[in-house]
């Protein structure tokens, strides 16, 4: 006899249904502000947790990231990472917990979510995760249970050659075995009782279909319904959707022109310098970089970059003082400086087990010349391409958290650092996959525009 389907948290329910706290357990850094943006568009107090201490779990209309940097991680530490952070959530209180995954499936997503679902059980016995990682804005779709981008295969684009997480199917079913796929609803109720069908048949795991924005509010809202059993597990797609469902309906506090600055716009004296590092090996992020170069070389920026690209060699040998005194970083500063990582690197496997992955060695060098930039030439902004290195660059800078406030452009948040010696700076994250060509190139004059008149690091906010 099949089981009887679980009855809906209310069928009836408005579309919002709001909600008091939410964790978002992220795989990179990146990723995770880029998800924790949708939150604080919608109106919540977003932050991104770097450090043990400083996330605000509980509060009534606040959103806590929480970086696991289990995509990269081996499975088993990958799973433990996801089920420590959501236990944490659990013992804090927060409401609701959604599992941020990457967009194309790179990485470690079968073992998250065992492991978030395992911590999640203790205090929803029936959870279910609910799998779908279509971000139709960034040419992310799930199309009959296979994952597309810009509507071909993911498997076939660059993804599927990534040096440390290539994806080699677009199969959600193979990408995560054991998964059950609910076929198209009539609406989001209907979506919702054929979920918590398949959950009471024995699925734990299900994925769904979304090619429009418009079918990930339809996912959303069936997600509400099914109250807080139903783990959300997307990108940030998904994520912009669930922060509106589960709004508290709550107005942003600051117009986004103010929310770029991060510190009040005083008059400073300081020059501007936009510190940009690129620790990602997509090619994506080489292409921007790129696009700055040549406009930079035209003319047309109407600014001077200057790029330190460190080889392999050089990072694994010579000390940061060293490379930086090739490049001349103690003359006179441009008004942006690029730290660029190595092209396509051998970043597969371990030296040993427990050692750390070239990758991972790669952002920790990078973090270490970006350090000796800032401290010759203090920085006005950041821009941190690449979840890795992202975190290495904040955590030798003591950093606590991310205040998250608005999106410069989709996909490619801001928000100001607090805590250690960059408190207060304005800082944009993006992951390394996203964006036109142009995208870099787009985005830096607007900050240096809005630092203008920003205090730069180590002034008082």
């Amino acid at each position: 006899m099949t089981p009887a389907s679980p009855a809906l948290a209310d069928p009836a329910a408005p579309a919002r249904v709001p909600v008091g706290s939410v964790v978002l357990v992220a795989d990179d850094l990146t990723g995770g502000a880029d998800s924790a943006v949708q939150f604080a568009r919608a109106g919540w107090a977003a932050r991104l947790a770097l450090g043990a201490t400083v996330a605000r779990h509980g509060d009534d209309g606040s959103v806590v990231a929480i970086v696991t940097d289990a995509r990269a991680a081996t499975p088993d530490e990958a799973r433990a990472s996801s089920r420590a952070a959501v236990a944490r959530a659990v013992a804090d209180g927060d409401d609701r917990l959604f599992l941020k995954i990457d967009s194309t499936m790179r990485g470690t997503v079968h073992e998250q979510v065992e492991g978030a679902l395992a911590a999640w059980s203790s205090r929803e016995s029936d959870a279910v995760a609910v799998v779908c990682p279509a971000y139709p804005a960034m040419g992310r779709t799930v199309e009959g249970g296979l994952l597309l981008v810009d509507g071909v295969g993911v498997e076939t684009t660059p993804v599927g050659r990534d040096p440390v997480t290539p994806v080699t199917t677009g199969a959600l079913s193979d990408l995560l075995p054991g998964s059950a796929h609910v076929d198209a609803a009539a609406d989001s109720a209907d979506l919702a009782l054929r979920i918590a069908a398949a959950a009471a048949g024995g699925a734990r795991v299900v994925t769904v279909d979304a090619v429009t924005t418009a079918d990930l509010r339809f996912v959303a809202e069936a997600l509400a319904l099914l109250g807080p059993r139903a783990v959300p597990v997307g990108s940030a797609g998904l994520a912009a959707e669930m922060a509106r469902v589960w709004g508290p309906g709550l107005v942003p506090a600051a117009a986004p022109a103010d929310v770029r600055r991060g510190r009040a716009a005083e008059e400073s004296h300081q020059p501007r310098h936009v510190v940009v590092v690129v620790s990602s090996l997509h090619d994506v992020s080489r292409a921007q970089h790129a696009d700055l170069v040549r406009a930079a070389d035209a003319g047309s920026l109407g600014e001077d970059v200057r790029t330190i690209a460190p080889s392999l060699d050089d990072l694994a040998h010579r000390v940061a003082d060293e490379i930086l005194a090739d490049a001349q970083v103690d003359g006179l500063a441009p008004a942006v400086t690029v730290v660029l990582a190595p092209e396509r690197a051998a970043v597969s496997g371990r030296d040993a087990p427990g050692s750390p992955t070239t990758a991972e060695r790669v952002a920790t060098g990078l973090a270490l010349l970006a350090e000796g930039v800032i401290a010759r030439h203090p920085a006005s902004a950041l821009v941190l391409m690449g979840g890795e290195g992202a975190r290495a660059v904040l955590s030798r800078q003591g950093a606590d958290a991310i205040l998250v406030r608005d999106a410069i452009r989709e996909g490619i948040p801001v928000g100001v650092i607090e805590g250690g010696r960059l408190h207060g700076l304005p800082v944009v994250t993006k992951a390394g996959g996203f964006g036109s060509p142009s995208a870099l190139t787009d985005i830096v004059p607007e900050l240096l525009d809005q630092t203008a008149s920003t205090p730069t690091q180590g002034e008082a906010p």
